[in-house]
């Protein structure tokens, strides 16, 4: 069994592992490079193997960085299955062809306003091309078996978001398990992850491999910041994930004002993905923690944007309320017309909650940049920015330390993946020394024989 790294090695995106046995390929993940150009770049790389030659596709989650490059996959002639759990296949509805339409937008923008050195400049690939993905989706329940080429596969529950697995395979060469992105032990929302199971060899993610999340209540933390944002008549804007981030945020501006924490001000859920995406969290309520009654109050406590001109509105507005809006990163989105609206005032508050990727506008607006790019011109940042990681769905480094630990038997070698280096090798110390398995930071492009019986 061959292993190849095609992303999500030495840099937190760009999931992509491709397995090799007897001539049938099988691309575990299939996202997209976010963050500084560099990486970016890569998206736009064609795959060292012919994406016709790939038998089918298994999907962890559906994080555009682990499954945005599945409508390039498509286009340019892979025409298997794409094994997921059902919720995964439903949120792939929605994020997919967001993500073409949201390329398509800044392509006509970058025209428009000649921002781009490119001319013209183009999407990577299109609306049309990500609705053609949907119909290659074959879902499968956690636990389900399902065939992939030479490969037998199953999924197990991952936590993160909404559907997210780990993905188990197994050949006459051996089994091995990705474990996708992973949650956390005590998330708001979601479950803990299943253990992992019985497996040869186990790629494992690694993004807060060095450090723990802060201690503390959340609504304790939140609660300060809000209201104090809202008290001096101000906008808290969020940039959110559509999925997972922005449906705890909204869960948690409901605890806060149950219990009286915060004043009662407009609060705005501005993402048309965002409020599908939470539209799907309370049909597989059965998947979270929260209850049909409760999640039905959570969720209710928002004013859904749908149009673009209700968005220009809020941005014309003024505080206090309170708007989230993606992406999360600030890359992209409804949220980026909001900050050039809200971050030159003072009054107001943009609230990062979670990891911030190097050479995104999250990452900049969490150093404390004065001003940040936004469609071609610089945007000064008199708000006050607040960075918090007490929201973030991946697991910290004592979750992954204690996920690894309930492991059923030992692997014959960890591969870590999904990680900054110095995440990534933090971890691997970490886990040599206190589990004492052998364990190696993915590199990018590496290629790996995958052999039961010489150990490697």
């Amino acid at each position: 069994m061959k292993l190849t790294f095609l992303g999500a090695a030495g840099t937190v995106t760009g999931s992509r592992f491709l397995l090799e046995e007897e001539g049938s390929r099988l691309l575990v993940d299939c996202g997209l490079f976010q963050g500084v150009k560099v990486i970016r770049r890569r998206n736009w790389q064609p795959l060292p193997v012919e994406p016709a030659s790939i038998a089918a596709v298994a999907l962890s989650h559906a994080h555009i960085d682990h499954s945005g490059y599945l409508p390039v996959l498509v286009r340019d002639g892979f025409d298997g299955p794409i094994h997921c759990t059902p919720a995964t296949a439903d949120l792939l509805g929605i994020l997919l062809p967001d993500s073409g339409r949201i390329q398509e937008e800044d392509a006509r923008l970058a025209n428009r306003e000649g921002f781009s050195r490119h001319h013209p400049a183009l999407p990577l690939y299109t609306e049309q091309d990500a609705r053609a993905v949907l119909g290659r989706l074959a879902p499968v329940d956690f636990g389900e078996p399902f065939r992939a080429g030479r490969f037998r596969g199953s999924l197990l529950a991952a936590g993160h978001i909404l559907g997210a697995a780990g993905v188990t395979l197994e050949s006459a060469a051996g089994s091995i398990h990705f474990s996708g992105d992973l949650g956390r032990a005590e998330d708001l929302l979601l479950p803990a992850a299943e253990p992992p199971p019985d497996a040869d060899w186990l790629v494992m993610e690694s993004t807060y491999g060095d450090r723990t999340h802060a201690d503390g209540d959340p609504l304790a933390v939140l609660g300060p910041i809000v209201r104090g944002t809202l008290e001096r008549g101000g906008v808290l804007l969020i940039p959110s994930f559509a999925v997972a981030r922005a449906q705890t945020m909204l869960y948690c501006i409901w605890r806060l004002l149950e219990e009286g924490a915060i004043p009662r001000v407009p609060v705005f859920l501005d993402s048309p993905m965002a409020t599908s995406a939470t539209e799907l969290y309370r049909r597989h309520h059965g998947l979270h923690r929260l209850d049909e009654k409760t999640a039905e109050a959570a969720f209710g406590i928002a004013d859904y944007v749908s149009s673009v001109s209700q968005s220009k509105r809020i941005s014309a507005s003024r505080g206090p309320m309170i708007v989230v809006s993606s992406s999360g990163m600030a890359t992209g989105g409804r949220v980026l017309h909001h900050l050039k609206a809200f971050a030159p005032d003072a009054t107001n508050t943009v609230l990062l909650p979670g990891f911030q990727a190097p050479g995104t506008r999250g990452a900049s607006l969490a150093a404390g940049a004065d001003r940040v790019k936004i469609h071609g011109s610089y945007v000064p940042v008199r708000a006050e920015v607040v960075q918090l990681d007490l929201f973030s769905a991946h697991a910290d480094r004592d979750d992954l330390l204690a996920w690894l630990a309930a492991r059923p038997s030992d692997p014959r070698r960890v591969f870590l993946v999904h990680g900054e280096p110095e995440a990534a090798d933090a971890l691997r110390r970490r886990i040599e020394e206190t589990q004492g398995l052998e364990v190696e930071v993915a590199e990018h492009l590496q290629t790996l024989d995958l052999v039961r019986g010489d150990g490697t």
